[in-house]
């Protein structure tokens, strides 16, 4: 579907500019900005900088270090025939084969090809059987699992279907309150062990989080899910609008911006705490946070004197300084998470907001995007790639619409990963650099918007929440 609302009274406010203002039409007095009144004035744009091409084949990370390994993951054998281990058993069964699934780097065995049975000791396994067609694995996952002693005990085993002689490639014993919670952690335990050792070194992502606003009412506040769309529930109660969430590197604390009667103000979250913490957050209104990876400093975009520039601050918001000063405004930092020494923003300062790079310091800017309407950008765990939304075609009766778009740094080159699947906005990236998450409203209103996940390269897309969920953001670990 075309993106929609192309008209000049929606199109060059900062909020579609900006990750956190989707909310400005709601607060007309914000128009005020000069940031707001030079974007509604710019009837072109012109640059003189080297194109950005289209490049399909882009290596985004998605399999990296491994190719297509195709892995049998059987039934766990319950111990047990009671209620409780049964319950217990097909929560972890279904939990792992999910991981495993949704990892990217897997072609998983389809259940009616494997043997039959539950393997649950390594003196029960016939590798052959897996090894072998139909199955034909290279790898095999299996185990047991059973409630005793008021205690889930969960030995897992990861096995070379093709290595007869020495096959154990891994085993792990878990041993948790049984709990449907807990048989679900476990998983993403025992799943993350398995994508380390055969997703070349890269730790798996299955007990992350994603942070997001979840509207409700009037209001907006902080959510957090586990990566994969369960357990999601409240973080913030503020009474207005939220915005822009961001996980410490340490997942310690939650950053985000809020837009209440005073306009723009960060504000810090303790996860620890369970408590707001003072966040001075330097001088005028701060919004969009954006985390160090050293997680010393927060950049974030501010305009104390009516113009957004970007900002850095230290952890607690003190010795606040600027280091954009282009009219037009400047909003959206992210840092280059594999180094900490480059920043991608947006800036109107030719017109209509477009991608740059830049030194965390200020210098060496470069323009990334040249042409249409870019937002959101998102810095890749291995420091190549930048994703951002991008509106290639804006402006009005202008066919297409506001996809997520992936550019190699280096070289400029880009790949479209959706295709006219609704308005699609603020990519976040996994920390194992192989998926991201994003917003998705398929008629283009805001409060439609699900977040959705897609491995690097576009594929399986599949969505983690229902309506009215925005702004997604993935922890660092």
């Amino acid at each position: 579907m075309a993106s929609t609302n192309k008209d000049s009274s929606h199109a060059f406010t900062i909020e579609t500019m900006d990750s956190n203002t989707r909310t400005l039409r709601q607060h007309p007095r914000l128009l005020r900005y000069p940031v707001v009144l030079a974007l509604a004035l710019a009837a072109a744009l012109t640059v003189l900088v080297p194109r950005a091409e289209a490049q399909d084949n882009i290596f985004t990370g998605t399999n990296s270090g491994a190719g297509s390994i195709r892995i049998a993951v059987a039934d766990f054998k319950p111990l047990a025939a009671d209620a409780q281990t049964i319950a217990l058993r097909q929560t972890f069964d279904a939990t792992l084969y999910a991981d495993l699934a949704s990892a990217g780097i897997f072609d998983i065995v389809s259940k009616s090809l494997m043997p039959s049975g539950s393997p649950g000791t390594p003196a029960e396994i016939q590798l052959p059987g897996y090894a072998n067609a139909p199955a034909s694995a290279s790898f095999v996952a299996f185990g047991s699992l059973t409630v005793a002693g008021g205690r889930l005990v969960t030995n897992g085993f990861l096995f070379d279907a093709k290595n007869l002689q020495y096959p154990q490639v891994l085993a792990k014993q878990y041993n948790e309150e049984p709990s449907e919670d807990s048989s679900r952690q476990v998983a993403h335990r025992f799943a993350d062990e398995i994508i380390l050792r055969l997703g070349g070194g890269t730790p798996g992502i299955s007990q992350t989080k994603i942070v997001y606003v979840k509207k409700a009412g009037a209001d907006k506040d902080i959510w957090m899910m586990d990566y994969d769309g369960a357990n999601q529930h409240q973080i913030t109660h503020l009474g207005t609008s939220a915005m822009s969430p961001r996980i410490s590197p340490d997942n310690s604390r939650l950053a985000f911006a809020s837009l209440g009667k005073y306009g723009f103000q960060l504000k810090m979250y303790s996860l620890l705490l369970g408590r707001y913490v003072n966040f001075p957050g330097g001088s005028g209104s701060g919004a969009s946070p954006a985390w160090a990876p050293s997680g010393n400093e927060i950049a974030y975009s501010a305009a104390p004197n009516g113009a957004f520039d970007i900002w850095i601050a230290d952890s607690n918001g003190n010795l606040a300084r600027r280091i954009t000063s282009f009219r037009g405004g400047n909003v959206s930092p992210t840092y280059n998470p594999k180094t900490g020494d480059q920043m991608a923003f947006i800036s109107g300062r030719t017109g209509l907001p477009q991608l740059y790079i830049m030194n965390s310091d200020g210098s060496s800017v470069q323009q990334m995007t040249d042409g249409g309407y870019a937002s959101s950008p998102s810095w890749s765990p291995n420091g190549q790639f930048v994703a951002f939304a991008w509106d290639r075609k804006y402006g009005p009766g202008a066919p297409g619409g506001q996809d997520i778009y992936v550019m190699e740094v280096a070289t400029k080159k880009w790949i479209q990963l959706t295709h006219d699947s609704g308005r699609c906005d603020f990519p976040s990236w996994s920390p194992d650099g192989r998926h991201i998450a994003y917003a998705d409203s398929s008629d283009g209103r805001a409060e439609h918007n699900r977040i959705w996940t897609m491995l690097a390269d576009g594929s399986q897309r599949r969505p983690l929440t229902g309506p009215g969920a925005d702004m997604p953001n993935w922890s660092w670990k």
